[in-house]
């Protein structure tokens, strides 16, 4: 039997973000710390009388489980990446993650936001100094899981092990999922490593808000600053959902990610004395685009020919390219 293995090389679409592995092994390891904080904050915030204080324990159960979407989110699309179902990968499946994460913010904000409007009409006494030493060791571990999850990928090396595909029907493949970049530049393309990091952030958000109110009730005797900061809370976590599902749902939607990108696809074309009839510029990954191309031309070239053109362009990981004769433009 002949190997044709060699003739005709394996067209993968692995289109994973920077550090998959690596976010994935901190996120579980932000879910136990989560996880275990978030039983005593519960706990000690519904003995010391403490809206703020149960919130952010809330806040903590549902994060875990937010946050369990995104391990496991990571899980799959690595254990997937390569299957034939999966037309462009699964470097999409984070993002689709990080919508339900996203409505899952929602819902925390409005619970918080609806308790704490209950706790300003009926007051109920707080056992301050308990409640504030718990909602310090919840800071504490809220930031130790930001650092985890963000500050801890302080360092960033690439290094591309991916390599160009070109083929006679017009395609062009590189930089398979290799990229070992990490960072707050990863998380930027990688939704659902920005809303595990904003569940952690908002976490943090809630416990600095529960120790300025209980300060402010132990110290000066405001009893209605532990509920009004649980509202401040509800509204800033609110605003952030709305930004992950934005961001989020766009890739899902395939909307253009980059504008830029798409202007200087346009440009490189026009450069060769050719005009793009029609593009599409899509997100397939973090940090991964892909792009279909039809080019109008009263001198056509070879597909290779246009795809060299934008080879070098970054984040572009996948090209189609058809040309049409000019004279056969509509």
């Amino acid at each position: 039997m002949s190997d044709i293995a060699h003739l005709s090389p394996r067209h993968e679409h692995v289109f994973l973000g920077a550090g998959h592995d690596e976010s994935e092994r901190r996120t579980w390891i932000v879910i136990a710390l989560t996880a275990a904080m978030m039983v005593g904050e519960i706990v000690a915030g519904t003995l010391f009388g403490s809206m703020a204080l149960v919130a952010d324990g809330w806040h903590m159960s549902t994060h875990a489980a937010a946050l369990a979407i995104a391990a496991l989110a990571y899980r799959f699309a690595r254990q997937h990446a390569r299957d034939p179902r999966f037309t462009f990968g699964t470097g999409k499946l984070g993002d689709l993650a990080a919508f339900a994460s996203a409505l899952v913010l929602a819902l925390v904000a409005l619970f918080i936001g609806v308790e704490s409007l209950l706790r300003l009409v009926q007051p109920v006494p707080i056992v301050f100094g308990q409640a504030i030493a718990v909602a310090v060791l919840g800071l504490a571990v809220n930031l130790v899981s930001a650092w985890l999850l963000g500050g801890g990928h302080g360092h960033d090396h690439n290094h591309d092990h991916g390599h160009h595909h070109h083929d006679d029907h017009g395609h062009h493949d590189r930089g398979h999922g290799h990229d070992h970049g990490h960072g707050h530049a990863a998380m930027k393309s990688d939704h659902n490593l920005r809303a595990a990091y904003l569940h952690v952030l908002a976490d943090a958000f809630t416990s600095v808000l529960a120790i300025v109110a209980l300060l402010g009730g132990s110290l000066v005797g405001w009893v209605w600053l532990d509920p009004a900061m649980g509202i401040v809370g509800a509204l800033v976590i609110a605003q952030w959902s709305l930004g992950l599902l934005r961001s989020s749902g766009a890739v899902l939607l395939d909307a253009v990610p980059d504008r830029g990108l798409a202007a200087t696809i346009g440009a490189r074309i026009a450069a060769e004395g050719a005009e793009v009839a029609d593009l599409h510029l899509w997100q397939v990954g973090p940090g991964h685009c892909c792009a279909i191309v039809s080019v109008v031309t009263a001198e056509p070239k070879p597909p290779a020919a246009y795809k060299a053109l934008l080879a070098d362009l970054p984040g572009l990981s996948h090209v189609t390219v058809e040309v049409n004769p000019a004279a056969a433009a509509v």
